[in-house]
């Protein structure tokens, strides 16, 4: 294996949450319109664990595909619109998400950098690394209009960090109700 292959193999693997086709469309297109196009690699996404060892990828696929085939979609609660200092992001909560975060994250304590170790703030950014006074114009216009909703979480997604962007690796599904 050449060194351009083992540093391939062995990137960090970040871990997200997948949400439904409609709550991911209305979060995409917030963020294509707002998130500096000049760094914005990715669709909108609810971020799990930041980085996790690639050379642990096997186990960590397999601890993934045991708690995806013993948890149901669920729910998440939209609640508020939160400024994030250059940014703008969506609060999210749910008891199931808490839960099964605090499990992996239980699994994987002896891997976990400082990041995510920390408790888990559930969050969708649109928007991040942007002027403070067209952030905070941008939280006023979409607090204004603001009214909770509910997503639904429907599967883990796994990531391997490429300098920037992400490289989808693989995704387990949760069971329908």
């Amino acid at each position: 294996m050449s060194t351009s292959d083992r540093q391939h193999a062995y990137a960090p693997l970040i871990l997200s949450l997948r949400l439904d086709e409609k709550s991911q469309a209305f979060f995409n297109q917030l963020r294509k319109r707002y998130f500096p196009p000049e760094r914005n690699y990715l669709d909108a996404h609810l971020t799990l664990f930041h980085h996790l060892p690639g050379e642990e990828t096997q186990n960590i696929q397999k601890q993934l595909q045991e708690i995806s085939t013993t948890t149901s979609v669920f729910p998440l609660e939209v609640t508020k619109v939160k400024m994030i200092g250059r940014g703008v992001a969506y609060q999210l909560e749910s008891e199931t998400l808490t839960k099964v975060h605090g499990q992996l994250a239980r699994q994987w304590q002896k891997w976990l950098i400082p990041q995510d170790s920390q408790k888990l703030w559930t969050h969708i950014t649109v928007q991040n690394k942007e002027d403070p006074d067209k952030a905070k114009t941008l939280y006023e216009k979409l607090s204004d209009s603001f009214e909770p909703f509910t997503a639904y979480g429907t599967a883990f997604s796994l990531w391997t960090y490429q300098n920037g962007p992400w490289e989808w690796k693989d995704e387990f599904s949760f069971r329908e109700k």
